[in-house]
């Protein structure tokens, strides 16, 4: 470039922050001499990164907190937007944030900013109206999955997958052994995972009723082993206190190492999110869950437009995994989930071959194949 780079990125979760780390130190090697200017947290920091705010103030959920905090993050936006027009940036990236950044984006836009946003939201399964906006906000979509690349395709928005940085951080062949002794686990027997949530919420809707099913599939499987990884120290404490209602159950509780206690699993059971990709990655059956209040559930099946929840199902496009969700999450439905995989290790043995070629279908490249798709959109003049 005849002159010095200015690349904006804007991230506000923790998982944004490790992607723009990511992403910031694969675009130096193609530009070294690049500033890095926007808001992020410390891993981007690390890596030469100006942060203008603090992540933490976009980190806010549901739908009474941001409006609680609009005046304070519109006055963020309109800082972020000054300052990338009044330096001339030459490319703004939004990381994930959607509600915030798809509007920054927009803007940019507008005035000749080049502008990417990296992870995109559900569109795809929900509120897919949005597509409209995006197509305007963003010139290039960096997606993670491929069937959002398929997505973006069919309404003409220029999109790049690059795949998950989980398919490409986490091993084609998990050490079960290993996970068991870093956990002081017998390397022999049966081991069930159990992963309620990392919201209060979550474990309040779901912690007793897994107990409740792992007690029932203890009772069929003579030796079994729990393991409950906990999210926080809240979390921690809060499932502490279930616990007592169960003094019989025997029950290894962890601070973290949720991969950990997935990969020394035989079978895990756990609430729909993140850790179900995760799961699938490790190459471990599972169950996956999930309740909610009823009017939020009849609200979110009103306006979903997908078939499943997991992302192994989506991935699939078929139910790989079970789903028991909101009425249909009985301690009868998971304990005989969980125990038909228990007792049936053909099945096992066919899951895992299908999450070997899922996790293959998510390595695309990851940071390198993002800063090699920004790299062109920048040189395209």
């Amino acid at each position: 470039m005849s002159q010095q780079l200015r690349i904006g990125l804007v991230a506000g979760e923790a998982s944004g922050d490790q992607l723009g780390a990511g992403l910031i130190h694969a675009l130096k090697s193609r530009y070294p001499d690049a500033i890095f200017v926007g808001m992020g947290g410390s891993k981007m920091l690390s890596e030469g990164f100006e942060s203008l705010f603090p992540i933490d103030r976009l980190s806010v959920m549901g739908f009474v907190e941001p409006l609680k905090r609009l005046p304070e993050l519109l006055r963020i936006r309109k800082t972020l937007f000054n300052y990338f027009c009044d330096n001339k940036f030459d490319l703004v990236v939004g990381i994930d944030s959607p509600d915030f950044n798809l509007g920054l984006e927009l803007k940019l836009r507008k005035k000749g900013i080049k502008t990417a946003h990296y992870v995109s939201p559900s569109v795809w399964a929900w509120r897919q109206g949005r597509i409209k906006k995006i197509a305007r906000a963003v010139d290039l979509m960096l997606t993670l999955l491929p069937f959002e690349e398929a997505f973006y395709q069919q309404h003409g928005v220029p999109v790049a997958c690059v795949g998950h940085p989980l398919a490409e951080t986490i091993p084609m062949q998990t050490d079960t052994s290993a996970a068991r002794q870093q956990l002081s686990l017998p390397t022999d027997g049966l081991v069930l995972t159990v992963m309620p949530g990392s919201r209060a919420s979550e474990v309040e809707m779901l912690g007793r009723l897994f107990l409740d099913a792992s007690q029932h599939c203890q009772a069929q499987l003579s030796g079994l082993q729990l393991v409950i990884p906990t999210a926080s120290p809240e979390r921690r404490e809060q499932l502490e206190a279930i616990l007592r209602d169960y003094p019989d159950l025997p029950v290894t509780l962890l601070d973290g190492q949720s991969l950990t206690a997935m990969a020394a699993a035989n079978v895990v059971l756990l609430s729909s999110g993140t850790s179900a990709l995760e799961a699938m990655l490790l190459k471990k059956p599972m169950v996956v869950s999930y309740r909610m209040g009823k009017y939020t559930f009849a609200l979110v099946s009103r306006m979903a437009k997908v078939s499943f929840v997991s992302l192994p199902n989506l991935l699939a496009g078929e139910a790989l995994v079970p789903e028991l969700l909101q009425d249909a999450a009985t301690v009868e439905n998971l304990s005989e989930a969980v125990l038909t995989l228990f007792l049936n290790p053909e099945r096992v043995t066919a899951l895992e071959q299908r999450f070997t070629t899922l996790h293959e279908s998510l390595r695309h490249g990851g940071n390198e194949a993002a800063a090699d798709a920004l790299a062109q959109l920048i040189e395209a003049g």
